[in-house]
């Protein structure tokens, strides 16, 4: 038997496991969920994860370490800045490449952890490293980048997922596209959903009504990035039938979320639709106003045609918010069939229909979904960690 397997039997988990954690790429308030899924792993680790077992080395740049300050009053949480700016992405990249490895074996590193495909593109044979790939969505929507930037996002992406030692896929929808378009074998990925949590502190609703001009219980809200697989037109001119229909509608659609390519396209629908006093965006806003919103909207509506995991639609139905979405990609397999669903996602009649006979219909209810809570996604990526150290080969 490996003596590696041997001690791992005999010593269980007695032996400190010393993590790192590239978070170099993240750049603050403009990842969108990439950022708050690492954030909320992160408290899990803090949470969960005793001393004696496991040391994390938070490889930080020096434009986003100070957000992550809360960590390192424990001991186990080690602070490491490298001379690295996350804005600067591709110099991040070339620099990534060059510096990441010494960094983890002059820091004694067992493992990287790298929480998106960002990992140095050469295989380290010394130390192994665990990313995880969230979607493939420049696959399946070149368009949105150029030629060249098609082309380095399809190596960098093979080689990062040909290099790595295991892959985390956040959904079984993003493993079947691991496999299929990156060819990868289904036995060096693991399905571990995203972790859902912070939901439990509200900002006063009083203070956000003023703010964004809004009644309790009636408006709709959605998060999404101003991305065009978002479908986030067909909301703006849902908003505009459930007007015209009704000469008494006084409900506004709220967005929260970063900007995208579509930015200026809704932009100008809202103006030439008239729906400049229907439509709110609040930009990047706190866990606590998010809560808030999701907490008192009427319905949340998530009309997206692709996502890796989609955690909003999940905190809308677990804070007692009914939500409204569609069948694609992942969004099915992670509400378990929960919500309500529109079939045909573009079809704005479908949309006005179903929104109308839920709010006639339906009744506040919590769901808890297990499979999503922080300890038992933490434990997980725990018992990987621990694993990757005295398991591989």
């Amino acid at each position: 038997m490996n003596p590696n397997i041997l001690l791992f039997l005999f010593l269980g988990r007695s032996v400190n496991v010393n993590v790192g954690i590239d978070l170099l790429w993240l750049k603050v308030g403009k990842i969108g969920g990439g950022e708050s899924y690492i954030r909320n792993l992160l408290d899990g680790f803090y949470k969960y994860a005793t001393k004696g077992e496991y040391k994390f080395f938070l490889f930080l740049a020096k434009d986003n370490h100070h957000t992550f300050d809360k960590y390192f009053d424990k001991e186990n949480f080690i602070k490491i800045i490298m001379p690295i700016q996350s804005k600067n992405v591709a110099i991040r990249i070339i620099k990534e490449n060059l510096l990441l490895d010494k960094y983890a074996k002059d820091n004694n590193i067992d493992l990287m952890f790298v929480p998106v495909y960002s990992k140095p593109l050469f295989k380290n044979k010394k130390i192994p490293y665990i990313i995880t790939i969230h979607d493939l969505q420049a696959l399946h929507y070149p368009e949105y980048f150029s030629k060249i930037k098609n082309l380095w996002l399809k190596y960098a992406w093979k080689r990062c997922a040909i290099t790595a030692d295991r892959i985390i896929a956040i959904s079984n929808f993003v493993k079947k596209d691991i496999e299929d378009k990156l060819e990868i074998a289904t036995n060096k990925i693991e399905v571990i959903y995203n972790p859902i949590t912070n939901l439990e502190n509200f900002e006063d609703f009083d203070k956000i009504k003023s703010k964004y001009n809004i009644k309790e219980n009636n408006y709709y809200y959605t998060i999404s990035a101003l991305w065009p697989h978002k479908n986030l037109k067909t909301l703006i001119l849902v908003m505009k039938k459930l007007k015209e229909e009704n000469n008494e509608f006084d409900k506004k659609l709220v967005i929260t979320g970063v900007d995208g390519k579509s930015k200026t396209e809704i932009n100008q629908l809202i103006h030439d639709l008239n729906l400049n006093k229907e439509v709110v965006f609040t930009g990047f806003i706190s866990n606590e106003e998010r809560n808030s919103l999701y907490k008192n909207a009427k319905i949340f509506l998530f009309p997206s045609v692709f996502e890796g995991f989609g955690m909003p639609p999940i905190e809308s139905m677990m804070l007692g918010t009914p939500v409204i979405t569609t069948k694609e990609a992942s969004l099915y397999e992670v509400t378990q069939g929960k919500a309500y669903y529109v079939n045909e996602p573009f079809d704005v009649d479908e949309w006005v229909n179903l929104i109308e006979a839920v709010e006639n219909n339906y009744t506040r209810k919590k769901y808890y979904f297990e499979e999503y809570s922080l300890e038992e996604v933490t434990k997980k990526y725990l018992d990987i960690f621990h694993k990757m150290k005295f398991l591989r080969d």
